[in-house]
Order: C-alpha cells, then sequence, then structure tokens
C-alpha cells in the first residue's frame, strides 16, 4: 500500500481497515487470503472515481466482497485436496472482541466451520446480513442478484446456520472459567479430570494440514477425546509441555508449546458450562496469526 496517512483516500481506507478484513476473514476462513484480498481492494480503491462514492463504507464492503467472493471459489477447490481436517486459520483477537458476543460468534471456529457448509452466494449474503446488516438492496448489487432473491438466500442461509450453530453461546465469563477448568484437566493428563469439563458428545477436529499428526477425521464422544488428548500427552514424555491462555477468534483458547516452541493452537465451543468442541489447529502455514505481538480487533 502506498501514499502517506495524510492522503484522504489512505485515510479513508484505513478507517474501515479492521472491518474490511472482517468481513473477507469471514467470507474466506483465512488471514493470508484476507490479506490478499485488502491489498485487491485497496489497488482498486485508489483508481476509484472518488467524487462519484457517496458511501465509502458501503463501496468498500462491495469491492471486498467481490474479490473474496472470486477467491472463495478458487480455494473451495483447494479445500478439496486438503489433507485430513480443514479449520479456519486461527487470529489472536484483542479481549474487547471476546466482550461483543454476537462479533465473538461470528468468528468462532464453530461458526467458521458452519459457514463452510454454504455455497459462496450464500455464504456473502450471510455474512453482509446477519454480521454487518447490509441492506438487500446493497446485498443485491454485490452478488448480482435482485433484492428479492436475495432475502430468499439469506433466509435459506439463516436456516441452514441457525440449525448447526451452537444452542447458546457461553458468556465471556463462563468460557474463561471452563477453558481453565480445561487447561489444568491437560496439565494433569488424567482422563477423569477431562471428562468432567467434556460434554457427553464432546467433538475434537484437528488440523494437520498433512505436515504435522492430526485425526484424519472429528473425534466424537467424550471419552474417546479424554483418552486422545490424555494418551497425547503421555506419549511426549521427556518433552516439556505448556498452555497459554489467549484469546482467539473472540474465544478462549489455549496456546500449546513444545519445548518453547509453538505446537498448536486450541480453541473450545462451550454449551451449558462444558466444553462441545475442541478445534486444535496444528498446521504450521496457519499459526503466523497467534504468534503475532499485536491482537487484533475486528471491529
Amino acid at each position: 500500500m502506498s501514499g502517506s496517512s495524510a492522503e484522504p483516500e489512505t485515510e479513508a481506507f484505513l478507517a474501515y481497515r479492521n472491518l474490511l478484513f472482517t468481513v473477507a476473514y469471514e467470507m474466506l476462513g483465512s488471514a493470508t487470503d484476507a490479506e490478499d484480498v485488502l491489498q485487491e481492494t485497496w489497488l482498486q480503491w485508489v483508481k476509484a472515481n472518488r467524487e462519484q462514492v457517496r458511501d465509502q463504507r458501503a463501496f468498500l464492503i462491495r469491492i471486498t466482497t467481490r474479490q473474496a467472493l472470486n477467491r472463495l471459489r478458487t480455494i473451495k477447490r483447494r479445500r478439496e485436496a486438503y489433507v485430513g481436517c480443514w479449520l479456519p486459520e486461527p487470529l489472536l483477537t484483542a479481549p474487547d472482541v471476546a466482550e461483543d458476543v454476537e462479533l465473538a460468534e461470528s468468528v468462532s471456529m464453530a461458526l467458521m466451520l458452519v459457514l463452510e457448509t454454504l455455497s459462496p452466494t450464500e455464504r456473502a449474503v450471510f455474512v453482509l446480513r446477519e454480521v454487518f446488516v447490509v441492506d438487500y438492496a446493497e446485498i443485491a448489487a454485490v452478488v448480482g442478484k435482485s433484492p428479492a432473491a436475495v432475502r430468499q438466500i439469506a433466509h435459506r442461509a439463516r436456516r441452514h446456520v441457525d440449525a448447526r450453530r451452537p444452542r447458546q453461546p457461553a458468556s465471556p465469563d463462563e468460557g474463561r472459567a471452563v477453558m481453565e477448568s480445561f487447561r489444568s484437566a491437560v496439565a494433569t493428563g488424567n482422563p477423569q479430570a477431562l471428562l468432567e469439563v467434556l460434554a457427553p458428545q464432546a467433538v475434537l477436529t484437528s488440523d494437520g494440514g498433512g505436515v504435522k499428526h492430526a485425526a484424519l477425521r472429528p473425534v466424537t464422544g467424550a471419552g474417546r477425546v479424554a483418552r486422545l488428548l490424555a494418551g497425547g500427552m503421555g506419549r511426549l514424555e521427556g518433552t516439556i509441555i505448556t498452555t497459554e491462555p489467549a484469546v482467539v477468534n473472540g474465544n478462549p483458547a489455549l496456546l500449546v508449546r513444545l519445548d518453547g516452541e509453538i505446537d498448536g493452537v486450541m480453541a473450545i465451543a462451550v454449551e451449558d458450562g462444558r466444553i462441545a468442541g475442541l478445534y486444535y489447529v496444528r498446521n504450521p502455514e496457519k499459526l503466523s496469526r497467534v504468534t503475532s505481538a499485536t491482537p487484533l480487533t475486528l471491529h
């Protein structure tokens, strides 16, 4: 990106940068791809005749969404060849994101995986309407549909997501308390302690990207998950394992280190005071964002 912060086009873009990044990230599930989309958005923005732009925010969202849609259709094919389970690229986020319950849910690992089951157009409509409250006419201009068609797509996407999203997202305080209990159970490697914090039908999904060891399919059931976690720690005898609490994708998570080196990120989804979902990202290509010194504010 060129130009000084004093230039009007730069100031306008930077004012909405975090918003545009969030739109692209929720569309793509990849911070790396989202950054590429922002670069493409910037290039189109500096070429635009801004005297004809009545609403800068709407204009920039429109460019970003169209770029993300183009990229989404490409990376969906790439993900079909992905080794094992695919999880979104985790983001280290500022604590205030967790306090915004709706935003925290929208970027959570659990909901991002649900969004993966939508078509590209459904995903764009859902993100713009449900997360950013963009009006139907503006969304129609973005996706090339009529407002009436967009309303139908939004209804269909909302119904699909509602059937699969967590019933009642945990409050920030509840999430932190459950994570602390889980962290203690992991530290001891005690299967019984793990069972007490896991929901009966808890699901563990791990993503190694074919580079690091990970289960090729989700592991379901508290007993199986507890045994896998306890057994995995036992196989690392002689290795110093440390866990550090963090806020990842607006929700509680653990940064897991082996002998001081980052091994992965373990995020959780909490329902009724227990962990219903565990998401362990070990693919090294997806971990650069959680080692960043500056957590992101996604507003």
